[in-house]
């Protein structure tokens, strides 16, 4: 063998080498189940169930929550999930933030008055419940016709408690309107809804009208009602308004004379109606319906200090199937507790967890990288460790080749070395004259 053969063989087998990390720390790739365990319709939109999320449509909270059809990781003893006919659903804990199951969770679609749960938790803050209102009738003009009311009259005063029971009880738009005109009117509501939306990582919901009357565009999925939802209730009074099945509310007449009546929710949960029984350790928290949404509901209920949250939008069936599915899913919720991995999760805030996270400039650490979102797939965190492998691997062989080289270019070529001291090392007969020996 020639010197520049003997490179070429000790190259070729340190090349071969420095590819071998990549290989050995190639990330898995995320599963979801993509059998239907509950009798759920998982075909949507011509899209093969499981399949990876479709171009747009958003990966927040994990991989799995991106695709469409239902996406559930059953373990030992978990049951199945009940049937549902709902367009799009989510069960989460609400304390963990882990999502147990969904079926086309970041789904876009009109949401209806569930989207009053973004109004109530991007304002509810800024007023004192004692804080007094006048109605005026050019607060009412975007209103769309055919909407909810609860019966804010002009010229009366109210208290914005009064208009935030009106507004979670009774779903009434004209209650919004009222605090959207003390809020600065409807184009600031929105804008500050929208913003809202994308601190809280809601990135599938765009607002158009406060109230979630239809409008061009309006936009929400399961996953961001959620999302909403879980935040709200992290404030004590959107707690309560959520939780309240009756109220007095102020009516006409003035003074000593003015009158109130009884309103009562519209969550049939809370209240129930017809065979539907109020559910056990519900908190609220809001339902809706409009003829482009369908019925649509987000709810949260407690039991033996589990906290679960679930959104159903537009099953099929009457007005009250979209209860039956809510009520069957946290059924499942609670007796799936730690039998199922969890598929996704609802995510902090932006800048919560960059808040939460460890300051280790000042003793010159660093801290440890944040880990992989549940159901997301770990191609990026392996994927930056196999890189790292390979470049450290890679630079340290090719050092290693050039050294070689070095020595190989100094040392006499076979054919100039004197009689008695040939090369004599053993041939491979399967290996042809020049070839690498076997790594």
């Amino acid at each position: 063998m020639n010197r520049l053969s003997l490179y070429r063989a000790v190259l070729g087998c340190l090349t071969t080498a420095a590819l071998l990390p990549a290989l050995l720390c190639a990330a898995p790739a995320a599963h979801a189940d993509d059998n239907d365990p509950g009798g759920t319709d998982t075909t949507t939109a011509g899209s093969e169930p499981g399949a990876a999320a479709p171009p747009g449509l958003s990966t927040v909270g994990g991989e799995l929550l991106g695709r469409l059809g239902t996406q559930v990781q059953l373990g030992a003893g978990a049951p199945k999930l009940p049937k549902t006919t709902a367009r799009a659903w989510i069960v989460a804990d609400a304390d963990t933030g882990e999502v147990l199951a969904a079926h086309n969770a970041h789904r876009p679609q009109a949401p209806a008055s569930t989207l009053k749960m973004l109004f109530a938790e991007t304002l509810m803050s800024r007023f004192e419940p004692t804080a007094a209102y006048t109605a005026l009738p050019e607060h009412f003009l975007d209103m769309g016709p055919g909407s909810s009311a609860v019966g804010v009259a002009d010229g009366h005063d109210y208290t914005v408690d009064d208009l935030w029971h009106g507004v979670f009880l009774a779903s009434g738009n004209d209650a919004v309107y009222a605090l959207t005109a003390l809020n600065g009117g409807k184009e600031k509501t929105v804008r500050e809804m929208n913003e809202r939306a994308r601190e809280l990582q809601a990135l599938d919901t765009k607002v158009v009208n406060p109230d979630g009357y239809d409008g061009p565009g309006q936009v929400s999925s399961a996953y961001d009602l959620t999302l909403i939802a879980r935040a709200g209730l992290e404030n004590e009074q959107f707690r309560a308004y959520a939780a309240t099945g009756r109220f007095t509310f102020p009516g006409r007449g003035e003074g000593k004379k003015r009158e109130g009546y009884e309103i009562q929710s519209t969550n049939r949960l809370i209240i129930g109606d017809g065979d539907l029984s109020p559910y056990d350790g519900i908190m609220g928290v809001k339902n809706g319906y409009t003829s482009k949404a369908g019925y649509t509901f987000t709810g949260a209920a407690e039991r033996d200090g589990r906290t679960l949250l679930v959104t159903a939008m537009d099953p099929e069936g009457d007005r009250l199937a979209v209860y039956r599915e809510s009520a069957a899913l946290l059924d499942w919720g609670f007796a799936a507790s730690g039998k199922v991995e969890p598929v996704g999760e609802l995510v902090p805030a932006a800048g919560q967890e960059a808040a939460a996270a460890p300051d280790t400039t000042a003793r010159g650490g660093s801290a440890d990288p944040p880990p992989v979102a549940p159901g997301t797939t770990t191609a990026g965190a392996a994927g930056r460790e196999a890189a790292l492998v390979t470049l450290i691997g890679s630079g340290g062989l090719l050092l290693a080749a050039s050294a070689a080289y070095l020595v190989i270019r100094r040392r006499p070529s076979p054919a100039a070395a004197p009689p008695g001291r040939r090369f004599r090392g053993r041939r491979s007969p399967a290996r042809p004259p020049g070839a690498a020996p076997p790594a």
